[in-house]
């Protein structure tokens, strides 16, 4: 975690410096705007904390300098005492949030914390929109929950080394997004190319996967290439592979290993250059012990194992995906976002969802389409004009601060956070809506 503070009078300067220290920040610390000016950056990965009242350049100045490098770095604006006018300026200016002197280490804390968490997500979204562009139609890994951290950096280790992977989960906890990420992080110029192998008829499984020379048998008028071979340079996706009929098992197993193939009907050996990512639902071990799958492909394919969350064992990530997943519905619907309330997330959050994360998309979807129960909006005092355009805004607006605070166990920092306003302004807002926390 880093900070630049910007501090004119020398006591205070070391004193701010040594709590941000204490409170795991690495600090630059400067006696004036022209001094800061040097360490600012668009990408710079931490927070700033700087005085309104400084010698040269004023801290106002200062942060309209940062807006213009980049709007989303976090600025924390220190005030005099009672200094109203100036936090007010502050705050329409872009300022993260303000604090008055003299005040308690805690408070400046928790404010740098805070500010930079926020600034850790608007850099992991740069990174996320960056490579959305480099790859369109990659798929998201949403989530925040200690599962999904740590599947993130597993993906990001292994993808690079090129080895065989087998993905373990049940169905629809996203097998074929974490496959696809392999891909996109490997750095691999070749396709990306999917086989089912539950969907296959057997009868046509091996030219399909490895490819025929014309003549090969009757129909087969001019040679194929299979999926292996169009997957040169790239990634296979071996989806359901508990469903490969035991033959063929013998035949990939043999490619694996040598790295090579033969088209159906051929003689001549075509190198294969390319990662394989295996998929599961089932217990491959189990069922080599059945005698249903062959052991040494288990291990073959499994050099690295990934299992995958259910839905159930991972409920924190429920109201980001369903944020997600409604807001991609409505976009591509053309329809509003829906809106729902604390009671109806929590209820959501409870439950099992035995489809896991496609069961929750599939939801969201309808809850787009308007097919399954949406929320109602909480009241507020009604002032004669039900339909008006303000109240229906002020309606959309409390719910989704009533939404925010439940998906943080009515943390109203976090929630401020998520919401992009300043914790102040959520308060005034919790007060004119009569919303509670929920804390003690």
């Amino acid at each position: 975690m880093q900070a630049i503070l910007i501090e004119d009078e020398a006591a205070l300067r070391l004193a701010t410096s040594q709590t941000l220290e204490l409170g795991g920040f690495s600090v630059q610390a400067c006696a004036s705007a022209e001094e800061a000016q040097a360490l600012l950056r668009a990408d710079y990965a931490g927070v700033v904390v700087t005085d309104v009242r400084l010698p040269g350049r004023s801290g106002l100045e200062l942060l309209a300098q940062i807006a213009a490098l980049d709007a989303e770095l976090p600025v924390i604006v220190v005030t005099g005492h009672g200094d109203v006018e100036m936090a007010v300026a502050a705050m329409r200016a872009g300022a993260y949030d303000f604090i008055e002197k003299p005040f308690a280490s805690g408070r400046l804390l928790d404010a740098v914390l805070r500010a930079q968490e926020r600034r850790r997500l608007v850099l992991e979204n740069r990174a996320l929109r960056s490579e959305r562009a480099r790859h369109p139609d990659l798929p998201d890994l949403v989530g925040r929950s200690a599962a999904i951290e740590q599947l993130k950096i597993l993906v990001r280790n292994v993808a690079p080394a090129g080895v065989d992977v087998l993905i373990n989960g049940q169905t629809g906890t996203g097998k074929e997004v974490v496959a696809r990420l392999l891909h996109a992080a490997s750095g691999r110029k070749g396709n990306f190319v999917a086989i089912n192998c539950g969907a296959l008829p057997e009868s046509v499984f091996e030219s399909e996967i490895f490819g025929h020379e014309a003549g090969a048998f009757t129909g087969a008028q001019k040679r194929r290439v299979g999926k292996l071979e169009y997957a040169q340079g790239g990634t296979v996706f071996l989806d359901e592979i508990e469903s490969m009929p035991m033959s063929l098992q013998v035949k990939l197993l043999r490619v694996l290993q040598e790295r090579k193939l033969e088209r159906l009907g051929g003689n001549d050996s075509v190198a294969l250059e390319c990662a394989i990512v295996a998929a599961t639902k089932v217990d491959l071990l189990q069922l080599s012990a059945q005698g249903q799958f062959r052991e040494d492909l288990y291990y073959r394919i499994g050099v690295v194992s990934i299992d995958l969350p259910r839905l159930r064992d991972r409920r924190d990530d429920i109201p980001l995906l369903l944020a997600h997943f409604t807001a991609d519905a409505a976009a591509r619907y053309r329809r509003p976002v829906p809106v729902w309330s604390a009671q109806q997330l929590a209820q959501w959050q409870s439950a099992d969802w035995p489809g896991n994360v496609r069961e929750l998309r599939n939801f969201a979807e309808r809850l787009v389409l308007g097919i399954a129960p949406a929320a109602t909006p909480a009241p507020v005092a009604d002032t004669g004009d039900a339909m008006s355009l303000p109240r229906q805004v002020d309606l959309h607006e409390r719910e989704l601060i009533v939404q925010a605070l439940a998906a943080v166990d009515g943390n109203v920092g976090l929630a401020a956070d998520n919401l992009m306003v300043p914790r102040k302004t959520l308060y005034d807002k919790l007060k004119k809506y009569q919303i509670g926390t929920g804390r003690k």
